[in-house]
């Protein structure tokens, strides 16, 4: 069974396997890696791994000024399947969630597993009351993934580069 820890350098093998998977230049969406970051190392992993996990704070606590995000792994059996990020304040531009599953992992419900946890998160410690959730326009699997939850589309915006589908999803009391 599945489950999403904050990420960690004790996985750094599982990590590397997963960005394997993925292949060279693609972009392994919901880990929050710029294209600055350096992820070859143990020692570079462990202060990527601090960056990410140093500003989450649990229910109730307020949000730090800096922009943060809480960051999850989707793991299963010791393997690093996919990640997933929560953005803590709004980002017109990138939406709140953002979501990756590797491609060996994908079609078996995990994005949208994991996308229902990190929604409850978003209720039950932030006190979100809506999120917005974007994906590329041609990305069928993810327009269904965030459908599932609830996704209402918004629109399509057209940033000049792609096109990406605006889903905002309400969150129950």
């Amino acid at each position: 069974m599945p489950t999403l820890i904050s990420p960690t350098t004790s996985l750094y093998a599982a990590f590397q396997d997963c960005r394997d998977d993925w292949g060279p230049g693609l972009h392994e969406d919901g880990f929050g890696i710029g294209p600055d970051d350096d992820l070859d190392s143990p020692d570079s992993l462990a202060d990527w791994v601090r960056r990410r996990v140093r500003l989450d704070h649990g229910a109730g606590e307020p949000c730090p000024d800096e922009r943060h995000a809480s960051c999850r792994w989707i793991v299963e059996d010791g393997q690093v399947l996919g990640g997933i990020a929560l953005r803590h304040r709004p980002d017109d531009n990138l939406g709140q969630i953002g979501y990756g599953v590797r491609p060996s992992a994908r079609r078996r419900g995990l994005a949208s597993w994991a996308l229902g946890e990190m929604l409850r998160e978003a209720r039950t410690v932030l006190g979100l009351h809506q999120v917005l959730i974007p994906c590329l326009e041609d990305n069928l699997a993810s327009a269904r993934t965030i459908e599932s939850q609830g996704g209402v589309l918004q629109g399509i915006l057209d940033t000049g580069h792609v096109r990406v589908r605006r889903y905002w999803i309400t969150l129950s009391r």
